[in-house]
């Protein structure tokens, strides 16, 4: 894995920390199942720009799919 996968990596693990503890705590269904799969994406996504584009859309979930 080159540099930028890995602050690609750490960054979107990050933000799907802080998604998944917010759903958790208001009691949502979305932004926990987008933020858990924004922590484990990056582990099978070894191309950095892939990652990107992905982790994009995962990040973008919670304002699209409302409830």
């Amino acid at each position: 894995m080159d540099d930028y996968g890995l602050i690609a990596s750490v960054l979107f693990g990050l933000v799907g920390m802080g998604m998944f503890m917010y759903g958790r705590k208001a009691g949502r269904m979305v932004p926990p199942v987008a933020g858990g799969l924004l922590m484990v994406v990056p582990y099978f996504l070894p191309n950095w720009i892939a990652q990107t584009v992905v982790c994009t859309a995962l990040s973008a979930a919670p304002w699209v799919v409302r409830e």
